[in-house]
């Protein structure tokens, strides 16, 4: 993600995380994200080292998109946007690696081998 030096997205919230340590800031985030509706972006903004390195790329590991990450000299303002759950490959349930022994008979409802 390349770190801008001007605002490019509009936010719907902003959670000031200054000053707040990992992985509460991150905690913090994903609740906030929890309680937005499909589209809305919450302006999140991290001191820098750790929480910047850290938070964007675990919201992303969770399934959220990061639109921009902006240098405000004294902190860094990450924009997250709350994805569609059908967009979220996570949900699909076509992918589900279980299906695979689901229809062998040879395994058990434990997705072991019974022998």
């Amino acid at each position: 993600m390349e770190i801008v030096t001007e605002q490019v997205t509009t936010a719907n919230e902003l959670l000031d995380l200054r000053g707040t340590p990992c992985p509460i800031n991150f905690v913090r985030s994903k609740l906030r994200l929890e309680r937005m509706k499909t589209g809305e972006i919450l302006e999140v903004w991290l001191d820098g080292g750790e929480p910047i390195e850290q938070v964007p790329d675990s919201l992303k590991m969770e399934g959220y998109i990061i639109c921009e990450i902006v240098d405000r000299q004294e902190f860094f303002a990450c924009k997250c946007n709350v994805p569609n759950p059908r967009d979220d490959p996570r949900d699909d349930p076509r992918d589900d690696p279980r299906d695979d022994l689901r229809d062998d008979p040879s395994v058990n409802s434990r997705g072991t081998n019974p022998q």
